[in-house]
């Protein structure tokens, strides 16, 4: 009986412990879209190619991380155009913070649950 009761504790603990995890999951979408549409946008992220949007608008799914993402985006007859897409936190991350306590957060900081990218994406490109 005690040991019942001490496996369900630490099973409930076990599963509060990465909120963001469970909740907002480890990847995401996100939808590029220009303007004008279809151009053809590359995300990469630390020097490593994350896929290509052809033609915009566009969705690709990604693994969240604290590492921003660059985005490159060409089409004929317009001038290339870049955009940074910043990692961030949530806004209800305090609530993870506040269940899960410094373990969940731990997992979830480990994991890149706590992070997520703004999305869509709304790349102008201005004629060449």
């Amino acid at each position: 009986m005690k040991n019942t009761v001490v496996l369900g504790a630490v099973s409930v603990l076990f599963l509060l412990s990465a909120c963001a995890s469970v909740i907002e999951g480890r990847s995401q979408e996100v939808v590029v879209k220009t303007d004008p549409a279809g151009a053809s946008c590359t995300l990469v992220r630390n020097d490593t190619p994350l896929g290509t949007i052809s033609p915009t608008p566009g969705t690709l799914y990604l693994q969240k991380t604290k590492d921003d993402i660059s985005i490159k985006c060409t089409k004929k007859g317009y001038a290339d155009a870049s955009y940074l897409l910043q990692s961030g936190a949530p806004e209800n991350n305090w609530l993870y913070i506040l269940v899960g306590g410094p373990v969940g957060w731990g997992v979830d900081s480990a994991t890149g649950s706590d992070n997520f990218y703004a999305s869509p994406v709304v790349i102008e490109l201005k004629k060449k």
